[in-house]
């Protein structure tokens, strides 16, 4: 029998995106050159000490738009079923967002950003740095994403 546990997340902030809803978001945000603004509510804008020395960071946000999920899907990149965990699809029994942004400029408690894949309003969850010699692997599987990122269907 599986045992189920309550969780409480509370938003730090909230993410200023140019998409408005869903259908906007780009597939990939890393691919966009749109600036997004993330803001860190007051009472944590002190956690950013020393964020400016970082090129890029990890934001990890929550997908409140999403509704339902299924755990086959299909993808941007073909027509085959995949599971929903071997995807980065928005729909998820726990909708968390990941992603890892460029840290553009910061002011007081506003982060601007660049590659970000949020609707605007998005509640932010947590920030950490892209380090390279940690977050960066070398040898890698794609897994059945081989040979078919760049070759989205419209």
């Amino acid at each position: 029998m599986r045992k189920t546990h309550s969780l409480e997340l509370t938003p730090i902030g909230v993410i200023n995106s140019p998409y408005k809803n869903m259908g906007d978001v780009p597939h990939q945000g890393y691919k966009s050159e749109e600036l997004s603004q993330i803001e860190v509510f007051r009472e944590f804008e002190e956690g950013l000490k020393d964020i400016e020395g970082f090129s890029h960071i990890i934001v990890i946000y929550w997908f409140n738009k999403s509704q339902g999920y299924h755990l086959l899907v299909k993808t941007p990149w073909d027509d085959s079923l995949h599971g929903l965990f071997t995807t980065r699809s928005p729909h998820r029994p726990c909708p968390l967002g990941l992603t890892i942004v460029e840290l553009v400029a910061r002011e007081k408690n506003i982060l601007r950003v660049k590659g970000l894949d949020a609707v605007d309003g998005t509640p932010l969850l947590d920030i950490k740095p892209y380090v390279t010699s940690i977050d960066e692997r070398a040898v890698i599987k794609p897994g059945w994403f081989e040979g078919k990122l760049g070759k989205e269907r419209s």
